[in-house]
């Protein structure tokens, strides 16, 4: 195993064919800023396959995100200083895309400022022991060693982690933290409990950093709940910043409240689907009995459900192969896994974790959840209808396949690119392209999509419109709830999750409208010779990159391939690395 990050093999694009003079200054500083990324955050390194640092946590305190914001600020001077001139086009397009994502990360610390309003040390505390622990990338010893480091650095980094509180801390999100208080020291449990094998000095250690990360924990849960006390219940962005985030997202062209029209619009039309197909389905029950009649059809058990899950999995990604749908590379793994007591309060159904980039032999991981704070109607949300449409988003094709393709891309740039409209509208594409193509055609298949749309189009809207301040917490759960008939138990989680990331949740719908407008626009300009493989082979190849960017790409192919009078070129590239969550 790599002793040193610094040793760590990094991979950087071919040259050019017409190479320009700062081409390699650029590549050079991208891969500067990368490495003193996973420096500065180890569990970045983790996901991405990067071992050198899995014994740390990092530096949790407030002085620690104020320097990695001037660095940030450095790495932008540099980049924006390299004259166009000197940089061949794929490297101008490349040095574009990071600009935008340098930006995007100076916003989020300057101005939105989660880091300092919420306690995420618990969450990144989980997180970095549950990628340690799931992965195979190392013998189980080895992974141990790493956990113990890793749980002896807790108390440190919790007490560094409360010097960021220096404004009122938000309340709904801390009592979210309070309850990870509670329920991630059970997760050590289970670690543990898979160390018997170890030689009893191996696990005697183990042993001793849980029960101290326990009281440490424990001891960070009082300070949480005293902090309640002088908290705020002001969490929404303002009409104002929430605009400029929409702007820097680049979604396309379009503003805030062009996206809420969408949302809008969207949901009139996925209900009016849903009442046709639920007529389909039983023409002389209401809407609601046959929703409830599809809820009530599922697994007995939650092992049952999870073997559910395996084989539709299975199904889809066969059947992508005899459809020539899309390219699925013979190599990717995937496992399916229920989810961690810790993650369930903030994903209440599934979520995917992309293969490490960087790891010999990288696996995706498809975690599902079987209820949240034990509701006992949550197996309705595990219903076969339901388990169909998940396992085409987070697996085949949507979020396992695109980000398993994107990995073999050697741009660091697009690997760790934040666009959501890309990755998540993918997966919400793939849900309608697959009944396009035939698979799970059936009404009440179609139903559950559409019901999946109208929880997406509500997204839309309480994003914007909980961030702008025009609506509460208990009036989004109360809306939710109503238009999509969770279980409030479920759209309780969704809705506290969207008031800590704003245009995360719009990303879902408004990607899909997106991606359907970007294939008529192939469809329209290539005419008989446009392929579905081919298409969505070529945006797998550009990786997750914001839409806008897609654009470009196909735009400048264009040019290419008119000046040099060939016909269209369908190898544009790839690449990024991205955790999906449901």
């Amino acid at each position: 195993m790599t002793q040193t990050l610094q040793d760590v093999v990094l991979t950087r694009p071919d040259r050019a064919e017409s190479a320009g003079p700062l081409d390699d200054r650029f590549y050079d500083l991208v891969e500067a800023h990368f490495r003193a990324l996973v420096r500065q955050n180890p569990l970045l390194g983790t996901y991405l396959g990067i071992h050198t640092e899995d014994h740390r946590l990092g530096d949790g305190s407030r002085d620690a995100v104020l320097s990695d914001l001037e660095a940030e600020r450095r790495h932008l001077a540099a980049i924006e200083a390299l004259d166009d001139e000197g940089l061949s086009p794929e490297v101008r397009f490349e040095r574009d895309l990071e600009v935008h994502n340098t930006r995007r990360s100076i916003f989020d610390t300057t101005e939105i400022r989660t880091w300092e309003r919420r306690s995420t040390a618990l969450d990144l505390i989980g997180d970095g022991l549950f990628l340690l622990f799931a992965q195979d990338y190392a013998p189980l010893p080895v992974r141990l060693d790493s956990i113990a480091s890793r749980l002896e650095a807790v108390p440190q980094y919790l007490a560094e982690s409360r010097t960021r509180a220096a404004v009122p801390q938000v309340r709904a999100w801390q009592e979210l933290e309070i309850e990870s208080a509670a329920d991630l020291p059970s997760f050590f449990g289970e670690i543990t409990a898979a160390a018997g094998s170890l030689p009893d000095p191996e696990r005697r250690r183990l042993e001793r950093a849980a029960d101290t990360a326990r009281a440490a924990i424990a001891d960070y849960g009082s300070w949480l709940k005293e902090s309640l006390a002088r908290g705020t219940d002001d969490w929404s962005l303002g009409r104002e910043r929430y605009d400029e985030l929409v702007n820097l997202r680049a979604f396309d062209g379009l503003g805030a409240d062009e996206i809420l029209r969408i949302g809008e619009d969207q949901l009139e039309t996925q209900k009016a689907a849903r009442r046709r197909a639920a007529a389909e389905i039983d023409d002389t029950a209401d809407e609601a009995t046959v929703i409830d009649g599809l809820k009530s059809d599922h697994p007995a058990t939650f092992a049952e459900a999870l073997e559910a899950y395996r084989t539709v999995m299975v199904r889809a990604r066969q059947h992508l192969i005899d459809h020539e749908i899309a390219t699925v590379p013979p190599d990717e793994r995937i496992e399916v896994i229920e989810t961690p007591e810790y993650l369930s309060k903030v994903v209440p159904f599934a979520a995917y974790f992309s293969p490490p980039k960087f790891d010999p032999n990288p696996r995706g991981l498809y975690i599902v959840t079987p209820s949240v704070d034990h509701d006992p109607n949550a197996m309705r949300e595990h219903n076969f209808s339901s388990i169909s449409n998940t396992s085409i988003h987070e697996a085949y094709p949507g979020h396992h396949l695109q980000l398993a393709v994107a990995n073999s891309h050697p741009s660091l740039t697009r690997l760790i690119t934040d666009a959501p409209e890309f990755v998540e509208g993918w997966g919400m594409y793939s849900e309608q392209m697959m009944r396009e193509q035939g698979f799970d055609a059936a009404p009440n298949f179609r139903l559950n999509m559409h019901t999946d749309a109208i929880w997406r189009a509500c997204r839309i809207i309480l994003d914007i419109r909980m961030h702008r301040g025009e609506v509460s917490i208990e009036e989004a759960i109360a809306f939710l709830a109503g238009e999509t008939s969770f279980e409030r138990a479920n759209a309780r989680a969704e809705v506290r999750r969207y008031t800590y990331t704003p245009t995360y949740q719009l990303s879902y719908l408004l990607g899909k409208v997106l991606l359907l407008q970007l294939r008529t626009d192939e469809q329209r300009r290539l005419g008989s010779a446009f392929s579905l493989r081919e298409f969505h082979d070529t945006l797998l190849r550009n990786g997750s990159l914001p839409i806008s960017f897609h654009r470009r790409l196909l735009r400048e192919r264009l040019a290419r391939d008119a000046a040099r009078g060939e016909g269209p070129d369908r190898d544009v590239g790839s690449g990024a690395a991205r955790a999906a969550r449901t």
